[in-house]
Order: C-alpha cells, then structure tokens, then sequence
C-alpha cells in the first residue's frame, strides 16, 4: 500500500520507518529542507516514562492561578479571543478530576513502556546514535509537599510497570555529584532509573538516513495546502494539495496515495478541520537553551527535571540542555526574553559557574498539547486518513511506540500496546 506521511518531525519520521518495515511504499512531505526542524529540533532530551502524571491533574488550577502575574511562570495562559483555546482550557479543567488524572496516567505509562521498548530495539537494529545515555532521570522537588502529592502518582506508576525509587540526599549526590551545590533547593527527589536521554533532533536525522536507504522517500521543501476528501458524500481522502517552490515560484501539485498519516503536530487541527474533523489540540509554546561544556568537573551527566521550575536538565554529549516551561500564545513561535534568561538563570543557581551565559543557544517551538496529554492516534472518520499527533512534551517518550502501534493500525494488525487509540 502507498502511504503519505504529512510531517517530518520526530513522529512522521518515525511513523514513517515502522510503515516501511511493514511493507508499505511511504512518502513523507514536510516544509523545511530537512526533517525535525520545528518542534523536534531542541527539545528537553528526555525519553521519560516516569513523566507520565498529566499537567490536568487536581494541583494544577491552582498553580495556574498563582503563576497568572509572572511572565517567567513554568505554566503561562496569554488569554486570547480564541475559540479553540477556551475550548482547550475548559476540558482542561475537567480532565484535572482525580478519576481522569488516574485514567490519564494510566495511558501513558503504558504507552511509554512500550515506546521506550521500541526505541531501544530499532537502535541496535539500526546502530543509531544521538548522544544517548542510559543513567536514568532524577527528579527533584523544593517543596516537600510537592514531593509528598507526587507520591501517589509515582505509586500508580509502579503498579504500571514504571521503576521510581525515592532517594536520599546521600544518594542523590552518588547517582549525581554535579547537584552538590544544589542540596539546600531540595526538599526529596526520586530516580526512574530505567529512562533515557538524548538528542531528539539526530536521532530523527540518524533514522531519516536509514529510512531513505530502505526506500522510505522525503519530499523536503513541501507545504501542504489541503487534504482533499469527502467530495460527493465520499468517505475517503482523495489527495493531499501540495506546493513546492521551484525557482522562486510556488508550483502546486495533488499528491495521492491509499492512506495519508496526519503528523504535523500543532498545525494538524488546521489541516483537519475543513474535513469536519476537530482536534482539541492547542500549540503549547517551549523552550530551551543549550550551552557548551566549559567545565566538565561542575557539569551533569544524569538527566535531572526540576519539578518546581517545570524544567529538565540533560547532557548531549559536550552541550547542556536546559527545557520546559510552556506558554499557551497561538501559533507565535518568537522568543520571550524573560522566558529565556529564566532557563539560564535556574541553571547557575543549581550549578555555580557551570558555563558562561553569554555562549546560550535559545530555541522556542510549539508542543502539540491536548487537554488530557493523550496523542491522538489512530483511524479518522475517512476510512484511509490516520492520526499521529498531539503528543505535547512527550513526543521523544512516545514517538516509537506512537509510530509503531499506528504501522499495525493501518495494516490491519492489533497493537500490541493496551493504549485508548483514537477514533474521529
């Protein structure tokens, strides 16, 4: 079957490569001249399972309400006469119940379990490399009343499957010696010693190589106008309009195929939406800043996320990865100053003369986030139109198993992850 992958970020990538070790004849289109150059480009780095306790969950609306005033908040709502994001808002509310919480938590797990799986598998397949470390994560709270909530989450987790263990301050300065400095921010902090890290962006490049070498085609310079479907009561996409810049003009084109995968993360509800097809997904603004390693003696090397701030920590080889917080602005993708330094502020603060601030490489993109954190995956009302996105700040954790459990959709196979894939 011939399969067209709208999308060549990390989930189209992968979506793409499970497609083909299906068998099927896959084309993947995106508009940048390479793939992951969007949301997939500087990420946190984490592949982590045990970051699978929702942002709705009964703590956060009251955070939201205290984070209103501070530009610099790990959470930021800019309200704007926008519809979709009321409608993001209000669900986001109801998914904070405890029973959707749980449900929630559930569902990601599983998914990550499974994802995590993937990943290590195709990376001894493949021999992909992108600065990746097996240490596990380390997850520190400030506040002890923060660590005592979380641990209700980290006991469902375990019932799931997920390794967190609570460590002391002993052991935090065994599993890393860098947070010495750090100890009086501390309040408690666990470690999910089976998570991963690792450049998000060259592992998707690694596989885009090697899923070209095994006939998967990219289409690279490619924007996609519309889907064409439904014409005539028909209940199948007929093609995807594309256009493609060829010496300075913009020549358009209708692209077909037997199935098309929907993977253009924040920007898929706009694509979608004419078919009649409406996604509750809303673009949730990151950020990140990477820096050298000037001084190896003072820097990490274990993934960290600091719960109090909304951020995480990762080594990629000889750069530093700081990410996180996010900003709900639209589709407004520039850099907040204040956002920026905030990142590089609570860096020095943990880690004294780690680096030198003025050498900070700073990169914002929009995380495709649903109310409830769980992607969209799956079958669409048009029989050979399939979903892959809404993956929010998990799209390194989930991107494998993501791909993957979608390759067995359209084959006509049963996942083999227990997970609520989608149907609209």
């Amino acid at each position: 079957m011939k399969v067209i992958v709208l999308g060549g970020g990390l989930i189209g990538t992968t979506s793409a490569w499970y497609l083909r070790q299906a068998g099927h004849e896959v084309t993947v289109m995106d508009r940048q001249p390479g793939v992951a150059m969007e949301t997939s480009f500087a990420n946190g780095g984490q592949i982590s399972v045990s970051h699978a306790e929702p942002w709705a969950n009964p703590r956060a609306p009251f955070k939201i309400l205290r984070w209103l005033a501070r530009e610099d908040a790990p959470l930021l709502f800019r309200l704007r006469a926008d519809a979709a994001q009321w409608r993001w808002g209000l669900r986001f509310l109801m998914e904070c119940l405890p029973s959707r919480t749980r449900s929630n938590t559930v569902q990601l797990v599983r998914l990550g379990l499974y994802s995590r799986g993937a990943l290590q598998a195709l990376r001894r397949e493949a021999k992909l490399h992108y600065d990746e470390l097996e240490k596990g994560i380390l997850h520190f709270y400030s506040r002890a009343e923060e660590f005592d909530a979380a641990q209700r989450s980290a006991q469902l987790m375990r019932e799931q499957g997920c390794e967190i263990e609570l460590v002391d301050k002993e052991q935090i300065l065994k599993i890393e010696p860098a947070l010495k400095n750090a100890l009086p921010y501390i309040a408690g902090a666990s470690i999910a010693p089976r998570d991963e890290s690792g450049d998000a962006h060259q592992f998707t490049q690694a596989l885009a190589r090697h899923a070209a070498e095994h006939g998967v085609e990219f289409r690279y310079g490619t924007s996609v106008r519309a889907i064409q479907g439904g014409r005539g009561g028909s209940v199948r996409v007929e093609g995807v309009l594309c256009s493609q810049a060829e010496g300075g003009v913009a020549r358009e084109t209708m692209a077909t195929a037997d199935a098309y995968v929907v993977a253009l993360g924040s920007y898929s509800p706009l694509l979608l939406r004419p078919l009649g097809i409406h996604l509750n997904l809303y673009p949730a603004k990151g950020y990140s800043a990477t820096l050298p390693v000037e001084r190896p003696e003072l820097a990490y090397s274990v993934s960290l996320t600091d719960d109090e701030h909304k951020l995480v920590f990762s080594r990629l080889g000889q750069r530093l990865r700081i990410a996180g917080t996010a900003e709900f602005t639209g589709y407004d993708t520039s850099l907040n100053p204040v956002r920026c330094q905030a990142l590089v502020k609570r860096l020095l603060q943990l880690f004294p003369g780690i680096a030198d601030p003025a050498k900070a490489l700073f990169w914002a993109g929009l995380r495709p986030a649903t109310p409830s954190n769980l992607p969209y995956i799956g079958k669409t009302r048009y029989s050979n139109l399939f979903l892959n996105t809404g993956h929010g700040t998990l799209g390194w954790t989930h991107s494998c198993g993501s791909g993957r459990a979608l390759a067995d959709i359209i084959s006509g196979n049963v996942p083999e992850v227990d997970f609520a894939f989608t149907g609209v």
